[in-house]
């Protein structure tokens, strides 16, 4: 089975890290995963972001069109990964669960 998880918010509000925890929690697990950072010109107040794959086999492409869960820290990317996130989906924001 594999999981994907998008995380996302305002440089400095932990994003990336909160991702890069998932994933190193996923890894002592024994899961196989990926961790793809976006933090480009981002890094200076705009939006961060980054995808976390998690699988029970060889995982065969780090990319996420439509993720299974969706951790979102600010509007501009509640706006932009609300209509993304897979039907049955979770998107959890700063105050609310979906």
């Amino acid at each position: 089975m594999e999981t994907s998880f998008v995380v996302s918010g305002f440089g400095g509000q932990g994003a990336l890290f909160a991702g890069e925890l998932l994933a190193y929690a996923a890894l002592e697990a024994g899961r196989e995963v990926t961790w793809i950072p976006s933090y480009g010109p981002e890094m200076r107040g705009g939006t961060a972001h980054c995808t976390v794959v998690i699988g029970d086999e060889p995982l065969g492409s780090p990319l996420v069109r439509q993720p299974h869960h969706a951790v979102v820290m600010n509007l501009p990317s509640l706006e932009k990964y609300e209509t993304l996130v897979r039907a049955g989906g979770v998107l959890v924001d700063r105050k609310n669960v979906v």
